[in-house]
């Protein structure tokens, strides 16, 4: 993995997957051994769009190796707003920094963006594609919380837009992994998601309910409806507040369920599931610290 792009969780084998969870749990048990392990390295950070967890867990990560960050900004204060096109922007930013970080709106941009720059380029991000830093992190919860022997996962909600789950999908065909689907129609796989999935081998089945299928899951993935990737606001306020869950609903499940969410959440996970041995949820977030760490660690050198 040492000095490649990231773009797409589909150019991740178990192998690839593997080494970077191991690498993740050895930070994760002694976060000291890694303190200085790439001082002065810079990092930098493109983000066109809003970000808290991965923007905030990157720069945690690299400063935790002995780094830091340099940060191109918000789009308004960027050059971005004269007019500069992203292949302009990155070969800039990749003369101030050792690997790049890149989120942008638009499906298929940090493919492009990594044809012009000879640093490691990380997808933070593009548009409704893929999130493969995210799907490190969840991969690397449900590793820890449920394991990957004989799986069974529900992920439910934007199905349609939701990169997180676009790279989930992709990335669980590496393993033993029953997945179930469940959205409103309007919101299921795309049919080129779908296409690679069943090509790739993948054991998957699509439904517009929860109910059905809530008890044999080890693991239920929450997303929200993302109003900001719908062409049409009247499409997204037809089935805006559709598949929430609350404590009620999960009666049926599991004691031993692991409930995930990329966040940020809106009304999609209610609260008082917030204290259950179900919430994982924000764990998972704090993991991509140590994953993101591990993951700049073996982009940027470290020993293998």
């Amino acid at each position: 993995m040492r000095h490649d792009h990231i773009i797409s969780a589909k150019q991740l084998s178990r192998a690839d997957i593997e080494t970077v969870l191991d690498r993740a749990a050895e930070v994760a048990a002694d976060p000291d051994a890694f303190a200085n392990r790439h001082e002065n390295a810079l990092l930098g950070l493109c983000f066109f769009e809003p970000s808290t967890r991965t923007k905030m867990s990157f720069t945690a990560a690299a400063k935790r190796l002995g780094g830091d960050v340099v940060d191109m900004g918000t789009v308004e204060s960027s050059s971005v707003k004269k007019g500069e096109s992203l292949a302009d922007t990155v070969r800039v930013v990749e003369g101030y920094a050792d690997a790049l970080v890149l989120r942008h709106p638009s499906e298929g941009s940090a493919q492009m963006a990594s044809e012009f720059v000879d640093v490691p380029l990380i997808n933070a991000g593009d548009g409704a594609g893929q999130h493969p830093t995210q799907t490190l992190l969840d991969l690397y919860t449900i590793r820890e919380s449920a394991g990957f022997d004989d799986l069974t996962i529900g992920i439910m909600g934007d199905l349609k837009y939701g990169r997180t789950v676009h790279s989930l999908a992709h990335a669980l065909t590496n393993f033993d992994a029953d997945q179930h689907f469940i959205s409103p129609e309007s919101l299921q796989l795309p049919r080129s998601v779908r296409y690679d999935l069943h090509e790739e081998g993948a054991s998957i089945r699509e439904h517009t309910e929860l109910d059905p299928v809530l008890p044999e899951l080890d693991v239920l993935y929450v997303t929200r409806i993302q109003a900001e990737r719908f062409p049409d606001e009247s499409e997204y306020r037809a089935i805006a507040g559709e598949y929430q869950i609350d404590t009620e609903t999960l009666e049926a499940a599991r004691d031993d369920l692991t409930v995930m969410h990329p966040l940020p959440r809106v009304d999609e996970i209610a609260h008082d599931i917030d204290d259950t041995d179900y919430a994982h949820y924000f764990q998972q977030a704090h993991n991509g610290v140590p994953v993101r760490m591990a993951l700049l660690d073996l982009v940027l050198g470290g020993d293998q």
